[in-house]
């Protein structure tokens, strides 16, 4: 097998790119590292366009992983060379590009909640909120223009897979699209601490909830359109919580209903 080890070939240098979002967003492609995250890309028949292995790696990864990586195009590359294509500190000698979904950008209106992100800045509250929703088996998420990059590497790993199960929906004009959805027949529910209406007090069906910004919360003009305002009861002297864990108690909420 030839082994690229020259951090200056045309190819690599062009996965490189992938590490930025305005290269993402130009490509329609981002990266996907490690063996379980690869196994769930190729079991959820992502579009995988090339997988990277690094030559000293090859002897570690599993047989039936290696089994299945051979069915699409390869690249083997030297430990320098995949050195400068991650940005994880132990990586495992696997990465591949995957194609994003272009034509997945509709809103589907049968889910019982649509979970919609408006402003999360932080990849991690990202990449947690959308492995609460995978969790919740939501087949969807609508994310606002503002909000961090769902495909940035590190919201990737801590999607854990749920990546390529959660339809992201990037809204231009997020005040239109809930007005939109409204006319479906849909609540919009928003987290304040401005009301005496508990989480607890909400009947999950037909709702939208809006998880906003971690430091400035939901939007001023998505407030003014919202139909229900509910706080998390909190014992404690804190006033407010991570927007993840917000977010999934919001949907576990929702989880405890369907399952009465």
């Amino acid at each position: 097998m030839q082994i690229i080890t020259s951090k200056d070939n045309e190819y690599i240098k062009e996965i490189k790119k992938l590490q930025e979002k305005k290269y993402r967003d130009l490509y329609k492609k981002f990266i996907v590292e490690g063996n379980r995250i690869i196994e769930d890309a190729i079991k959820e028949k992502a579009n995988i366009e090339t997988i990277v292995i690094c030559e000293d790696c090859v002897k570690n990864l599993d047989k039936k992983l290696m089994y299945e990586i051979a069915k699409y195009n390869c690249l083997y590359v030297s430990e320098k060379v995949f050195n400068s294509l991650t940005d994880v500190t132990n990586p495992q000698g696997i990465l591949a590009v995957v194609s994003i979904n272009r034509n997945k950008n509709e809103i589907e209106y049968l889910d019982d909640i649509i979970v919609v992100l408006d402003g999360i800045q932080d990849p991690g509250n990202l990449g947690t909120i959308l492995r609460t929703v995978d969790s919740a088996d939501l087949k969807q998420i609508i994310v606002s223009e503002n909000t961090a990059d769902c495909y940035n590497p590190k919201v990737v790993r801590s999607t854990m897979g749920g990546i390529f199960r959660v339809n992201v929906i990037k809204s231009d004009n997020l005040v239109k699209d809930l007005l939109e959805i409204k006319k479906q027949g849909f609540d919009v529910v928003v987290s304040s601490l401005d009301t005496e209406k508990s989480v607890y007090d909400i009947k999950f069906s037909k709702k939208v909830i809006v998880i906003g910004n971690e430091a400035n919360g939901v939007s001023k003009d998505i407030m003014e359109i919202a139909d229900i305002k509910a706080k998390i009861p909190m014992l404690g002297k804190t006033e407010s919580l991570n927007a993840s864990v917000a977010a999934g108690i919001f949907i576990y909420e929702y989880v405890r209903n369907y399952n009465k």
